[in-house]
Formats: structure tokens, sequence, C-alpha cells
């Protein structure tokens, strides 16, 4: 199976913490991000990366030819030309991906899953499109998901919830669907895509309690760079 890697984003709510880098190169526990999204896929049965790149692309660019002989798979780019959104820069990636479903993740988002659990639910679902879900609680950051017989009914706007379930940012694609036919060039993979889709039933939803953490945010990020020193020691 192929793997998408979302890192062409401007990241303006971190430059304040990190400026002059792709948010998936900041600095965590001495290491940049990505190293911990590619360290992860590394476990998982992935041939191929496709990574998704606009904003400073060079950077991230420079540092895979330095490093690539760390990872069992082959590295690939796909370059915005100019911001597509979300849903555009996954469609542009779509078309270097040779497998039959995609793997998707964010460049700022960590979310340990099993990933080779995920893609078998996701292939035994009915669905060309899978959510990985996060149990949270008090947060009100990130939108609340429901969810009904492992079917996505609603994305719902950010507020404060006490108890639910959120997007984790990990996805499951079938390289056959039919989501981007009628996008225009830029869109959000995010409202344009998984919410109509969600509305229809036509998006599956698994939830994994593993570690999660995005690094868009300041605060986060701080908390990243505390948090990974003990737990890469001992994941």
């Amino acid at each position: 199976m192929d793997s998408i890697i979302l890192a062409g984003g401007l990241g303006t709510r971190l430059r304040s913490a990190v400026s002059n880098l792709p948010k998936c190169m900041a600095t965590v526990a001495g290491k940049p991000f990505l190293f911990y999204l590619l360290q992860r896929l590394n476990k998982a049965k992935i041939g191929r990366v496709v990574i998704s790149v606009g904003y400073l692309h060079e950077i991230i660019e420079k540092w895979v030819a330095e490093n690539k002989t760390m990872f069992n798979f082959e590295i690939k780019f796909a370059l915005e030309d100019e911001p597509l959104g979300t849903g555009g820069a996954i469609r542009l990636a779509m078309s270097k991906v040779q497998s039959s479903n995609a793997l998707i993740l964010n460049g700022d988002t960590l979310f340990d899953i099993d990933l080779e659990a995920f893609a078998e639910q996701h292939r035994n679902s009915s669905s060309a499109l899978s959510v990985a879900l996060k149990p949270m609680k008090n947060f009100d950051r990130y939108g609340n998901v429901v969810l009904e017989n492992n079917k996505i009914t609603i994305f719902k706007e950010k507020e404060f919830c006490a108890d639910g379930l959120i997007n984790g940012g990990i996805y499951l694609i079938n390289k056959k669907n039919d989501f981007f036919n009628a996008m225009p060039e830029k869109f959000s993979f995010e409202t344009q895509t998984l919410q109509p889709a969600a509305g229809n039933k036509l998006v599956s939803g698994f939830v994994f309690d593993n570690y999660f953490i995005d690094i868009g945010i300041p605060e986060d990020y701080a908390r990243a760079n505390k948090e990974f020193e003990t737990y890469f020691v001992c994941a």
C-alpha cells in the first residue's frame, strides 16, 4: 500500500514557535516531526510514500535526500505550484499512487494507531473512504464526529464537547473513487469531501484510543517536545 503525507501547508498558527520551516520539519525532541511519521510507516507494509509539498518544499526534499536510507520504502514528491487546499493536494498526490488504496496522513499530526488493523477494517467495510477516530474528553479545538454502526453521519463544527470522537487525521481512500470528480482545482477535503460524503453515509469510521498529538499550535508543539523524549523511547 502507498501512503500520502500532506506537508504543503503554510503553518501560520505555528509561526511564533517555528519560523522559516514547513510544519513537518519542526524540530521535536531533536528530530524533524516528519522523521517520526516516516518511522511509524516503517512499521507498516508501505511500499511508497508520496509527500505532498508546497511551502518551503526544498527543505523537505533536501532532508529526505540525506536521510532516505533510514526508511524501507520509496519516497516521491507531489509539488503544488500554488496552494490547492487539502483536497486538491490529495488529488494531485493520488496521481502518483500505484496501490488500490492510499493511506493519508497529516504532516503535523501523529496518531499512533495500528495502521495494518486500520487497513484491514477499511478493506472489510463497504466504503471507499475511512477515517481513524480518536476518543477525547473536554475539547473545543476539534469538531466532534458522530458515528453510527461504523458509519460517520456528521462532522460537527468546533465547539466545547465533554466527551466525543474527533477526526484523527488519518484516512484510507480507494484510488478508484468518485469524490473528486466534480471538484474545482482548489478545495478543502474536510468540508467539501468528508462532510457531504458523511451526510450520505459513505464514510466509515474506526476508533483507536492511541497516542495523538497535533503540533499545529505552539502549546501542543511544546507538549510534543516534552512527550516525545519519553514516548519514543518506550514506543
